[in-house]
């Protein structure tokens, strides 16, 4: 694949990159919107008869619409995938390295999508009796295995942006900061759900949308460069004071009382070199 040289102060490209770069946004979008289908939920009466399971419950064998939200997990999990490889791994001059945990995560999410609950856990005592006694199929268990690689993934990589972007005085960085706080207060939360079995409707979702926050962030962030990290009091003097380039040379202060001194050495008034 040729490069296209431009002169200096602009940036080579590859052949179809801005494109590509394009078609890896619109992939996240739909991706977001396919993970989100829990959207819908409140508004389909009957769907949800309780606020204590899961929105991953609806998807058990057996249950209305299952093969429809399923569906749309193993969609939501294609198109972040795609979404991502063609993004790529490199932002700021640098390559990501939470990026491969992302892809991870999009892979957890095809799986996820692929293999559903025999039965609603989070809906029935009978089902998570069984399901702690080994008794369920082999797909009610690789479901649980992928959610759980999804949440691990997914954390791991917004740990690791934040510190990436530690310093960093840019939106991509304080949100990336946002979602590590949001996620310290969401995990407490969710570990009370699932020792009471309760409310699991009403916490579920802050993860829903960490998650696919962190995927939009972690496409839209802009490939070059513009980090803008703050100067600090010292940096800031050094800057007023430097010439800038300009090639004008920068004024010494003079103290009072001291003579005055030419370019050719001569002490102004005195005379004397």
């Amino acid at each position: 694949m040729q490069l296209l040289i431009f002169p200096a102060g602009r940036r080579a490209v590859g052949e179809g990159s801005g494109a590509r770069v394009s078609v890896a946004k619109v992939l996240a979008v739909g991706g977001v919107i396919a993970y989100n289908w829990w959207v819908v939920v409140p508004f389909v009466p009957g769907l949800m008869p309780s606020a204590n399971g899961f929105f991953s419950d609806l998807e058990a064998t057996g249950r209305l619409h299952t093969g429809l939200m399923s569906d749309a997990d193993l969609v939501a999990g294609v198109l972040m995938l795609a979404g991502l490889v063609l993004r790529g791994s490199r932002a700021g001059g640098g390559v990501r390295r939470e990026w491969k945990w992302m892809v991870a995560f999009a892979l957890a999410g095809v799986v996820g999508g692929r293999y559903s609950y025999a039965c609603a856990e989070g809906l029935s005592e009978k089902c998570r009796q069984l399901e702690w006694h080994l008794q369920l199929p082999i797909h009610h268990y690789i479901h649980i295995l992928s959610g759980i690689a999804e949440f691990a993934t997914l954390t791991m990589a917004t740990i690791i942006a934040m510190r990436r972007t530690r310093g960093d005085a840019t939106p991509v960085a304080r949100i990336y900061k946002g979602l590590v706080e949001v996620l310290a207060i969401g995990y407490p939360l969710l570990g009370l759900v699932y020792l009471t079995d309760r409310l699991g409707a009403l916490v579920e979702p802050i993860f829903f949308v960490t998650f696919s926050t962190m995927v939009l962030t972690e496409v839209f962030e802009p490939i070059q460069s513009g980090r803008g990290r703050g100067q600090s009091w010292a940096e800031r003097v050094t800057a007023r004071g430097s010439d800038g380039g300009s090639g004008q040379a920068t004024p010494t202060p003079t103290v009072p009382g001291t003579p005055m001194r030419h370019a050719d050495g001569e002490i102004a008034g005195s005379g004397q070199r």
